[in-house]
């Protein structure tokens, strides 16, 4: 479905009419004026306010940036078409072919947003988290919180600042199943200037990185394994968590499952209650 609207205001409002909150991974309720996203629940998905985001339809906001746009595109799940439009309107360039796409199909959101109940995340080719959901938010905390950066998964493990999660098999392995992705992701994506920046910056600040950056290893290959996370508000819970690749976008979702009836899967009922925040009596 195209937009009627070419401005950049435009666009937005006309996409954001046509998303159904179902398939954003929002509840749906009774009097909503129309089948489209509020404002609010736009600005929510992107991880911008609702004022910007009210000064960006209005045409009040000139120029956001690429990180900007990109977010919208993602919480509109526009196609590859419609995003690089989005971009035009705002007076980017669109990304390039042979970069690391942070691009997420429709499809893929539509699929885990009814996942609701299992915590996923959606990372690119270079381990940025680039989609999320509530359950995921409760687990790690919210990810719109940090700067969009920051929200990549090898960078945290290797500076210390990722959360607090054991591995069956590890941290080392681990730590050297990241290393052998990002290898591949060069090899794959070496005019992109991220990833470049983001690899020179480990192997100069990270002993660990830059010994694993020098041992030949080959692809990882993700299987499912059992790792324990400690939450803050909940203590440790054991979770299965698989890696699901996503054939022609080069985008891993992964997953945390518990057992059906275990306390594990009560704890994480709980997360779900709450949201993640501390529980406190009236």
């Amino acid at each position: 479905m195209a937009a009627t609207h070419t401005g950049f205001g435009g666009l937005v409002r006309a996409w954001r009419d046509r998303l159904s909150p179902a398939d954003a991974g929002l509840p749906v309720t009774s009097g909503r004026r129309a089948p489209g996203l509020r404002r609010e629940e736009l600005a929510q998905l992107a991880g911008l306010s609702v004022d910007y985001v009210l000064r960006l339809e209005q045409g009040r906001a000139k120029h956001p940036s690429a990180q900007v746009v990109g977010a919208l595109a993602r919480a509109l799940q526009l196609s590859r078409p419609e995003r690089d439009q989005l971009y035009r309107a705002a007076g980017l360039l669109p990304p390039r072919d042979g970069t690391v796409s942070t691009h997420v199909p429709a499809g893929v959101q539509r699929l885990a947003a009814r996942l609701r109940d299992v915590p996923i995340g959606v990372f690119a080719a270079d381990w940025t988290l680039v989609w999320w959901n509530a359950m995921w938010a409760a687990l790690f905390g919210d990810p719109s919180a940090v700067p969009a950066t920051e929200r990549n998964l090898a960078r945290a493990v290797f500076t210390g600042a990722a959360p607090p999660v054991r591995s069956e098999r590890g941290d080392e392995a681990f730590a050297l199943s990241l290393v052998a992705d990002l290898k591949d992701a060069v090899s794959r994506y070496p005019l992109d200037a991220r990833l470049d920046r983001l690899v020179r910056e480990l192997r100069e600040t990270s002993g660990a990185f830059a010994r694993y950056w020098a041992t030949e290893t080959a692809a990882a290959v993700h299987s499912s394994e059992r790792k324990t996370i400690k939450h803050p508000e909940v203590g440790d819970i054991q979770f299965d968590c698989d890696v699901l690749l996503v054939p022609g976008a080069d985008l891993r979702m992964v997953t945390y499952t518990t057992a059906a009836g275990s306390a594990d899967a009560s704890k994480l009922d709980l997360l779900r209650v709450t949201g993640g925040r501390p529980v406190t009596a009236p």
